[in-house]
């Protein structure tokens, strides 16, 4: 599919990428990201990721959209071989039965025990697409196929913060208390939010996301940390 550009309404435009989810699709959406905030493009606020378009907000009393397209057009050039700094990050996360209200059931629908859903789902290395739905909260992909599931039937008015989910090809974390229907099968002590870091949310559009089981007693000895701020989450830079 060919790259389109959109308008949106006469602050912004959509530069479109395709119409799937997959990591192709992302890297040639974040490389324009990245390309357009180390150019600098007079009148651009901000540069928005999704599945599979930017979104670029700008001032249109500094630039022109025809203008800002030409220059996204320059931009994209030859994309083949380029690489992009991203960090991978190992966040403790505790399957067991009090942290992981819907394991049991996604056994049932799944046809496997704990202990194979849990290592599946730990030993996926997650690429985190967009960041949406309520602050910091994290779509990652791709699911194992034999994990993906529809959403559930009844979706929760209040999912508790840290709570790790999955639904269809996704997996994601609750950074703030908030409905939801995706099946929780575990949760995290740390915070992935918070509005008063000099970046707010924890995870960004291009990270990677390993998931490291911990004890239940281990998960409240993290979370005492985290909320003193002296709990770091291993994070190391790498090439994506």
């Amino acid at each position: 599919m060919d790259v389109r550009f959109l308008p949106a309404g006469d602050t912004a435009i959509v530069v479109e990428f395709g119409d799937g989810i997959d990591r192709d699709l992302s890297d040639r959406v974040l490389r324009l990201g990245a390309r357009i905030r180390d150019a600098g493009l007079p009148g651009v606020v901000e540069a928005v990721p999704t599945f599979r378009s930017l979104m670029v907000h700008y001032d249109p009393l500094a630039a022109s959209s025809t203008a800002l397209i030409e220059a996204f057009q320059a931009l994209l050039g030859d994309e083949r071989g380029e690489s992009r700094k991203a960090t991978l990050w190992r966040i403790p996360a505790c399957y067991e039965e009090s942290h992981a209200p819907d394991l049991r059931e996604v056994c049932e629908r799944t046809g496997m025990g704990p202990d194979d859903v849990v290592g599946l789902h730990s030993g996926t290395t997650f690429h985190v697409y967009m960041i949406g739905f309520v602050p910091g909260y994290p779509y990652m992909g791709d699911l194992p196929p034999s994990l993906v599931l529809p959403r559930r039937h009844d979706p929760r008015i209040r999912v508790p913060a840290g709570s790790i989910a999955i639904a269809s090809t996704m997996t994601a974390i609750y950074p703030l208390e908030s409905p939801g229907g995706w099946h929780l099968i575990g949760t995290t002590p740390i915070q992935l939010f918070d509005a008063r870091w000099p970046r707010p949310a924890l995870l960004s559009p291009g990270d990677s996301v390993r998931f490291q089981p911990v004890s239940a007693r281990e998960f409240e000895a993290i979370r005492r940390e985290s909320e003193a701020g002296t709990y770091r989450v291993p994070g190391e830079e790498v090439r994506a």
